[in-house]
């Protein structure tokens, strides 16, 4: 771990002294970047505008570049390089890691999505936050908290026993992707051992399309901006990342289950940092081979008619990659599984059991999930509930009724785990909310961001997760 933090330290470094940059040119520290920042009008308030060019905290577009760069090197010469490091068939060197490809050139580059196993000891601490769709205010606000505590001084993470993951979807719907993206790889570069960003459904060269992302680089720095490459880095970050201690894990993703891979083998992999390519997905034969998974008969013929065995050629085709996706029922009495034609798959309690369950080989357990993903911009059972649950929402908690169907944040906060540290209940989801200056913040009427900090232990029942939340000024 020491020999990846000093190479992602050294890169950085060369690449800054090869470009001889020195003053004005100098890249920004932490301070005022963040000071940068603060000048940006609201995405609220721009709903939708542009911010004025001279505000911009990268006025070109050269910084942000030699910043990809380096995360370039990092991949490139980091253990996602090493065979070792990989169960099963490593992902081929002129493909995988040829980072002068792009999706825009050919031939076509192969699609590579993989799982990420990191296991860390007992005594570690793990920060772990959601969507953050271009809310670079939000970000800052809560990587300012942890710099008042004492575990972040710069970009630079002071904590050993800390871990800070981030679960997709930076960019989208609000008007600092480039801003984001940028302090998460600044964040990534000085703690390459220690910060981890997974591949949410909008790391897709698909949605940033129609979502707004490209636009936005489009207008900020119009021909220099070099979608291509930003592109290529979300290529390095993994689908689904298995976080755990000895035999115990956790899921961590964007999405929801992936019954068509088979963890087990990664799982139980020597080693404290791995990976494993997806490969061919069997969804279908998951179902064929586990005929007790489904009981209900609706529930199984709405599998059967909607799971496939596929390799994936993008996040969604043929089918969607359920970690980047898939989605999970609210309440204990909902179907097991449905299907969602605006977005993908829903999983409800008896089914995500059974795959936990499923999921080890030997002695390693599959004991939980936290995820994002699952957001509105109108009030909802779920949004309802991430906002009276101070933005950390455990599935499950309450029965199906019209009653609850409609309850309100405040009333839920009664009938829900609001407590600032919780257990981890065996086959528990936890949904953590989105960045609130966005239309999901305007629209469910939250002004805060919240992240987790889960504190590992020798047994999977001393695991606790404390939520945080830090108020953001969503208005100039």
């Amino acid at each position: 771990m020491t020999l990846l933090r000093d190479l992602g330290r050294c890169l950085w470094i060369a690449l800054l002294s090869a470009g001889s940059l020195h003053g004005a040119d100098a890249p920004p520290t932490f301070a005022e970047w963040r000071a940068a920042c603060a000048k940006l009008p609201p995405n609220r308030v721009l709903n939708g505008r542009m911010p004025p060019k001279s505000l911009l905290p990268l006025q070109t577009f050269a910084e942000f570049d030699r910043v990809l760069d380096a995360t370039f090197a990092l991949a490139t010469n980091g253990p996602l390089s090493n065979a070792s490091h990989w169960v099963g068939t490593a992902p081929r060197r002129e493909t995988f890691l040829d980072v002068t490809r792009t999706w825009f050139t050919a031939p076509r580059l192969p699609f590579e999505p993989f799982a990420a196993k990191l296991v860390l000891t007992p005594e570690s601490r793990v920060f772990l936050q959601g969507d953050l769709h271009g809310d670079v205010r939000s970000l800052l606000a809560v990587l300012g908290r942890l710099q008042e505590r004492g575990w972040l001084d710069g970009f630079t993470l002071t904590d050993p026993n800390l871990h800070v993951i981030f679960l997709g979807d930076y960019t989208d719907r609000g008007l600092y992707g480039v801003e984001v993206i940028y302090t998460l790889l600044r964040l990534k570069l000085a703690n390459p051992d220690r910060v981890h960003l997974v591949r949410g459904n909008h790391e897709d060269v698909n949605l940033v399309a129609r979502y707004g992302f490209l636009a936005e680089g489009q207008a900020k720095y119009g021909a220099a901006f070099k979608a291509e490459k930003l592109l290529r880095v979300y290529d390095f970050l993994p689908v689904v990342l298995y976080l755990g201690s000895g035999t115990n894990f956790v899921q961590l993703c964007h999405g929801g289950m992936e019954p068509g891979f088979a963890p087990g083998a990664l799982l139980e992999a020597t080693g404290t940092n791995q990976y494993q390519l997806l490969g061919p997905l069997r969804q279908a034969a998951y179902l064929r081979d586990h005929p007790d998974w489904l009981t209900s008969a609706a529930d199984a013929s709405t599998a059967r008619g909607q799971l496939n065995d596929f390799l994936p050629l993008a996040p969604t085709t043929p089918g969607v990659i359920g970690f980047m996706w898939n989605d999970f029922t609210v309440f204990r009495d909902e179907a097991a599984f449905s299907h969602n034609p605006e977005r993908a798959f829903v999983y409800g309690q008896p089914a995500v059991s059974y795959l936990l369950r499923s999921a080890g080989q030997g002695a390693a357990r599959l004991h939980a999930v936290i995820r994002a993903h699952q957001h509105s911009g109108l009030p909802n059972p779920l949004m309802r509930r991430l906002v009276a649950s101070r933005g950390l929402f455990r599935h499950w908690q309450e029965t199906n009724s019209a009653a609850a169907q409609n309850t309100e944040a405040t009333a839920l906060e009664k009938a829900i785990e609001t407590d600032a540290s919780r257990t981890l209940p065996e086959g528990s989801v936890w949904t953590l909310n989105v960045s609130p200056d966005s239309v999901y913040g305007l629209g469910c009427s939250f002004n805060f961001a919240t992240f987790g900090v889960l504190t590992l232990g020798a047994r999977f029942e001393d695991w606790r997760i404390a939520v945080e939340t830090v108020d953001v000024a969503v208005r100039p």
